[in-house]
């Protein structure tokens, strides 16, 4: 991928379903592989299985897709007002700002909502991602996903000034 180009946001469409999907098991498969086990991937993978159901869960958030030259290469979902669902980006596109676009996004959505915080269960890979952007550990977590354990975080932020950066 071209690693100059600028990131650029748009509403999720019903017809992105097959791709966010496709991003959503890379990004599982290629990046969480130092904290999750084989079976464990694929169990969470496994849950875009069925496309209709994964578009409808996108659907009924407030999805954002993030595009570079066009092209989806991560989104990010928000869950009522002030909880982070998804956020995943392509592994070719990891490290160019996509996922930080996303986060920012949703931050300052969150806000216009009138949340005063903004909160995450983060994977163990994602961990250090939501720390460095200013969210606090809560509480560990375990879940059952399509018959396998996974252990995540849920983390929080405190949004200033409404989630508007001053």
């Amino acid at each position: 991928m071209n690693r100059t180009a600028t990131p650029a946001l748009r509403p999720f469409l019903p017809a992105d379903t097959p791709v966010l999907a496709a991003i959503f098991a890379a990004a599982i498969e290629e990046l969480t592989g130092d904290d999750y086990s084989e079976t464990q991937q694929e169990a969470w993978a496994a849950t875009a299985d069925d496309e209709d159901a994964f578009g409808k869960k996108l659907a009924s958030e407030l999805t954002l897709i993030a595009t570079l030259q066009s092209a989806p290469v991560g989104f990010a979902s928000l869950k009522g007002k002030d909880q982070i669902d998804m956020l995943y980006v392509h592994p070719g596109a990891a490290g160019q700002g996509v996922a930080s676009m996303l986060l920012d996004a949703l931050e300052r959505l969150a806000g216009s909502r009138g949340a005063n915080s903004i909160t995450v269960d983060a994977s163990d890979n994602a961990q250090s991602f939501f720390a460095r952007r200013g969210y606090v550990a809560k509480q560990r977590n375990s879940v059952t996903v399509n018959g396998e354990w996974l252990a995540n975080t849920t983390m929080q932020k405190t949004l200033s000034n409404g989630g508007h950066k001053p």
